[in-house]
């Protein structure tokens, strides 16, 4: 499972890496480059929930090898896609596969583990999201960079065949949602708590993708030497340390978790913004980002999962189109940014949006985000 995971946070982000080499490879520029982002989250927006709702009763392992079946072709016709149009199209399929396997992983994880350890066995789950963000991201822009962006594409397909071929062998099934468990999915929306998580997890996210996605440009603008691929190297070892950190405290203090994260995500995009010129500056910035971020996605996920019971899957799918629909607007609104300002519009929306999801955290105790499971 966090096998899958790293795959699909490597593909989801590796254009942020690769905009200048997809864009001279495809003749485009980078603003439309940016775009396999968006086509990607699209992808995530619109079919996460059809495919979840119409899954949920089916036993999970057969789901997910669909799931990892899917991702893997669509990743393969985008490593040799030969122009923009396919591209967007196999990118729109990927973020599809994405989002059923990211709708079902969290109640998946849950459903094989004691109940007294669902929340380290999330963080266990998700440690492939750090660890795309830290090793898959940065190596595939240096595989991109030193050989060819369709590189990058085809060394994930190859992962997703280990994939594919572990999970055939080694993870356990597990009987779908029951018939009598299941409810409308407005009314998940209306479960107390839900509605609130989600709203968090946008303005969080949407502050988080702008930046992550158009950090070159940011790193352009302050002009301190310091490459794309080192930048998200820190970013992605940082964030490692704060998944560690969460795995350690999540089934103790879910919400001291969520608003620390919060607040240490605001701290770095104030380092961003005023020690600009500053190399170490900079990198403590990557460094607080990294931390605050890293626990992020088990933080919410398990928020979410404990507010809404057994539709614990219809939630965490709810969940995942709200990650990518911050993740579709993130490449859109982060090309009007830097296309009217520049890198420097990035931080200060980073600190806008992360404050925004605080206030909202902070006061909505008694529905969501509890201080202890």
């Amino acid at each position: 499972m966090a096998l899958m995971g790293f795959i699909l946070i490597a593909t989801e982000t590796m254009p942020a890496g690769l905009l200048p080499q997809i864009a001279g490879g495809l003749d485009i520029t980078e603003g439309t480059a940016g775009q396999l982002v968006s086509a990607y989250a699209l992808g995530t927006v619109i079919l996460t929930i059809p495919a979840i709702a119409l899954t949920r009763g089916m036993r999970r392992k057969p789901v997910f090898i669909v799931g990892i079946l899917g991702f893997l072709l669509a990743n393969t016709v985008t490593a040799f896609s030969p122009d923009i149009v396919l591209t967007l199209g196999s990118r729109f399929a990927a973020g599809a596969f994405s989002g059923l396997a990211w709708g079902m992983l969290a109640g998946y994880a849950r459903r094989i583990t004691a109940p007294e350890l669902a929340g380290r066995a999330l963080a266990i789950a998700s440690i492939g999201t750090p660890l795309g963000l830290a090793v898959g991201t940065p190596l595939g822009s240096w595989l991109g960079t030193t050989f060819d962006w369709r590189f990058s594409f085809a060394v994930l397909s190859m992962l997703g065949i280990l994939t594919l071929v572990l999970a055939l062998a080694l993870v356990p099934d597990a009987p779908g949602q029951r018939a009598e468990s299941r409810i409308p999915l407005a009314r998940v929306f209306a479960i107390p708590g839900v509605t609130v998580i989600l709203v968090v997890i946008f303005a969080w996210m949407l502050a988080h993708n702008t930046v992550y996605t158009y950090i070159a440009s940011y790193l352009r603008l302050v002009n301190l030497s310091l490459s794309v691929d080192v930048a998200l190297a820190v970013f992605g070892v940082s964030a490692l340390a704060g998944l560690w950190i969460t795995g350690i405290l999540i089934d103790r203090a879910p919400r001291a978790l969520v608003l620390a994260s919060l607040s240490v995500f605001i701290a770095a995009g104030v380092v961003f913004l005023v020690g600009n010129q500053s190399s170490v500056s900079v990198l403590v910035a990557l460094v607080l980002w990294g931390i605050a971020f890293g626990g992020a996605a088990p933080q919410l996920q398990t928020a979410i999962s404990e507010a809404s019971g057994e539709n614990a899957d219809v939630a965490n799918s709810l969940l995942g189109v709200a990650f990518n629909l911050a993740i579709f607007s993130a490449g859109v609104l982060g090309a009007i940014l830097i296309g009217a300002f520049d890198g420097m519009a990035l931080p200060v929306l980073m600190i806008g949006l992360a404050a925004a999801a605080l206030v909202v955290a902070c006061t909505a105790r008694s529905v969501a985000f509890p201080a202890r499971r």
